[in-house]
């Protein structure tokens, strides 16, 4: 018995150890945008439109991709309060019971605001009488709301560009000074347990306009005025992430607020080609990888879904382009990079429209000298097979490509777009090609170019 009893413990010894030694498989990346930023402690939204949400695709796309939901203007004064005290909810319900039925944050947007103002707002001239509708107003949309949003933008673009004067608004005219510290209050008695925020364009670096705001933050913060985060709307064009937008969102959060970025979209003019989708997807890694570096930038939203109902084209004719995914809802590099830059990885999922005959693209450096380097781009094709791919290299300053073999380039100021040459194009799905080039870099600049890549 005793040596039946050995026997069995030692077997059971060996197999508990063969069942250790088995190495378990590693967590797959995140796969969308709203698992990668919540992976990192962010929240990633869109702002969406209730008159679009009887459309398949968008309503999957929101719920797939987003984690935070903005109305875009189902909140706003013309549209819950178009006569004075008499108000109207059901478009904003609407989008606020779907996003609590999908486990989604909602953005309130936006209490005060000098647009999209009912015209007899406009007609008051007294002081105590506007006040009186400012604090009614704050207190019926809020109170409805009570306990349901998140972050209200509790007052919206109320300084001037430029400048940073105060922006002559019915509200300063008839109030003055007090009226933004009088919202916040309102906001406060209203609705506790949201998170209040001031928002606005172009405080997206430092500049006279952000500094006014940056001033208001700090008064509010030393008198005690509920102020809990601040909104950088982020409307950019091509190019344009401003070199100091970290700086200027640390020196906020250094305040004791948390950093939003509200608004996000980066115009291009249209119609979009690669090298333009290019600078595009890196101005949008450049922006998420701004707000990863400041801890308290806890929220990205963008301002829509799909570029085919971006406000940009109606208002900068001969613009647009702006968002993640093109007007057929496809996946644009924009997209690859900001997941690429939470730390995510597309799973390919036959099901989205943008993946079928996608590629990959991945940057070696072979050889590097004083004033060069040589470097290798490996082009892999996905699930499906591509007849033809392209890569878009943005160079560093004072860099330029001296010699490139495997692939046919053209260039554009600092970004070289390289397509294939006739025996390389055609990739069954899994294979590979990869083209080689040299940089001249006589100041010295070493840094890798940005890569992206995708197939026409």
């Amino acid at each position: 018995m005793r040596r039946a009893l050995l026997a069995l413990l030692g077997a059971s010894a060996l197999l508990l150890a063969a069942l250790v030694a088995v190495p378990l498989p590693a967590s797959a990346a995140p796969g969308t945008l709203k698992e990668a930023a919540a992976a990192k402690g962010r929240v990633f939204g869109a702002a969406a439109a209730q008159s679009h949400m009887g459309e398949s695709a968008y309503a999957s796309t929101l719920d797939r991709e987003f984690n935070q939901l903005t109305p875009e203007n189902e909140m706003k004064w013309d549209t819950t309060e178009p006569s004075r005290n008499s108000f109207g909810f059901g478009a904003a319900d609407q989008l606020v019971g779907h996003a609590r039925a999908q486990g989604m944050k909602v953005r309130g947007h936006t209490l005060v605001w000098h647009n999209q103002l009912p015209g007899w707002v406009g007609g008051i001239s007294s002081r105590d009488d506007l006040l009186s509708a400012m604090r009614n107003h704050i207190a019926k949309e809020a109170g409805h709301f009570a306990g349901e949003i998140a972050y209200w933008d509790v007052v919206n673009e109320a300084f001037q560009d430029g400048s940073g004067a105060r922006r002559d608004s019915v509200f300063q005219r008839v109030i003055g000074d007090g009226y933004i510290e009088e919202a916040f209050r309102a906001a406060r008695a209203a609705d506790p347990a949201a998170k209040l925020c001031y928002n606005d364009y172009n405080i997206d670096g430092q500049n006279a306009k952000s500094n006014a705001v940056y001033a208001m933050v700090k008064d509010f913060r030393a008198r005690g005025v509920p102020i809990d985060c601040v909104g950088l709307q982020a409307h950019l064009t091509l190019g344009g992430v401003p070199s100091d937008m970290q700086a200027n969102m640390q020196r906020f959060a250094d305040l004791g607020v948390d950093v939003h970025i509200t608004e996000l979209d980066i115009r291009m003019s249209t119609p979009a080609d690669t090298s333009k989708l290019a600078t595009q997807a890196n101005d949008y890694k450049k922006v998420v990888s701004a707000c990863l570096a400041v801890s308290r930038c806890t929220v990205i939203t963008v301002w829509g879904i799909t570029d085919r109902y971006s406000w940009i084209p109606d208002v900068f004719p001969g613009e647009g382009a702006a968002l993640l995914f093109d007007g057929n809802y496809a996946k644009k590099p924009a997209y690859n990079a900001s997941l690429e830059a939470l730390g995510g990885t597309d799973p390919g999922d036959p099901g989205d429209p943008g993946d079928p005959g996608t590629v990959t693209c991945a940057y070696t450096r072979t050889a590097q000298w004083d004033t060069g380097f040589n470097g290798q781009v490996t082009i892999t094709a996905g699930a499906s097979a591509v007849s033809s791919w392209t890569v878009v290299l943005t160079m560093g300053s004072g860099q330029q490509i001296s010699g490139l073999w495997n692939g046919t380039p053209s260039t554009s100021g600092n970004v070289v777009t390289v397509r294939p040459v006739s025996w390389n194009a055609n990739l069954a799905p899994g294979a590979s090609a990869s083209f080689g080039f040299t940089v001249n870099a006589p100041g010295g600049n070493q840094a890798a170019p940005s890569v992206t890549c995708g197939s026409p």
